[in-house]
């Protein structure tokens, strides 16, 4: 029942009845409302910005697994970019080296463009992110392809030049499995003379005097000779294709100059002759007249373990026998 209201009238000394107006009854249900939609307002969007919804909390867990996600795919791409360059490297400096057949810079270092590639990445969050590791992946890519090629063309130039593998230095000259008998590898060490620090252009095996010497490739001997300092009795054999072998301080020969030589052939014997202190075989490899490093020659009998290894001893800074 609606509630009736009443005014004192002075003049009459009596109480009128209060008859309110439709507009004024109007506008305080209008004030009423409008005040409740402000507050119901207020109250979503503070729900909105402090308290999330399942939906929200679940899109939240999802986007920090994709960020998570991203940063283990940049780390697989940086492994992966990792081994791309040491196998470009290998394949420079040791596979093509032999053959003689570097790959053109211009191919190797060739770009694919596309700094604007993926316009449909800039509108999301981590579209740069996304857009760096779609360009390192086409990188990825594109040198796999080249490098792909590029053995495609060693295997053809292997074909063809198996006598030239025959011929590349590519065992220890004496038998030497365990590696205990590697005594001092190449680069500066102590000169077991003079006392000095000098340039050890070979690698030095210890072994028992008898112990047989064996040709490291194929080729033909250029040289036999016998001298009381230096080298003392030493052989030199040519194989070829810029590649030359040195077998110093022996106490025998068993070939002569002219000879013919393979790979694992006995031509001489392990001695102390000329500049050494102990039995041993002084070993050089040299190729176009400079000389290498033995140790990277030596991948037809060692494992890749112990090639590590071999590296490891050989570089050790003691003092050389000879």
């Amino acid at each position: 029942m609606r509630k009736i209201r009443y005014r004192y009238n002075p003049d009459t000394l009596s109480y009128d009845k209060v008859h309110t107006k439709v507009w004024v009854v109007a506008l305080k249900v209008f004030g009423f409302l409008s005040a409740a939609a402000v507050f119901s307002l207020i109250i979503i969007q503070a729900s909105f910005q402090f308290v999330n919804s399942p939906n929200e909390k679940k899109l939240k867990q999802e986007i920090s697994q994709y960020e998570f996600q991203i940063e283990q795919l940049k780390g697989k791409v940086t492994t992966l970019n990792e081994q791309v360059i040491a196998l470009e490297s290998r394949d420079e400096e040791i596979y093509r080296e032999i053959f003689g057949a570097p790959l053109p810079d211009a191919l190797r270092n060739a770009g694919i463009g596309g700094s604007k590639r993926y316009p449909e990445l800039n509108a999301l969050t981590h579209g740069s992110s996304l857009r760096q590791m779609h360009q390192k992946l086409d990188e990825l890519s594109r040198k796999a392809n080249i490098q792909d090629k590029s053995y495609d063309e060693l295997l053809k130039l292997a074909k063809k030049k198996a006598s030239m593998l025959a011929s590349i230095p590519a065992v220890q000259p004496i038998p030497n499995k365990d590696l205990k008998r590697m005594a001092s590898g190449y680069g500066y060490r102590i000169d077991p003379f003079y006392r000095t620090r000098k340039f050890h252009t070979g690698m030095d095996f210890t072994a028992p005097k008898g112990t047989d010497v064996h040709a490291t490739g194929d080729g033909v001997v250029e040289s036999v000779t016998s001298k009381k300092w230096g080298y003392g009795n030493h052989i030199i054999v040519n194989h070829g294709y810029g590649y030359k072998t040195l077998y110093a301080h022996l106490s025998k020969f068993n070939v002569k100059p002219g000879d013919k030589v393979t790979r694992g052939q006995i031509i001489g014997l392990v001695g102390s002759t000329g500049k050494s202190t102990a039995p041993h075989l002084h070993y050089e490899v040299i190729v176009n007249g400079e000389k290498r490093n033995p140790a990277n020659y030596y991948y037809n009998d060692l494992s890749a373990e112990q090639y590590e290894e071999m590296i490891e001893l050989s570089s050790h800074p003691n003092q050389s026998f000879d």
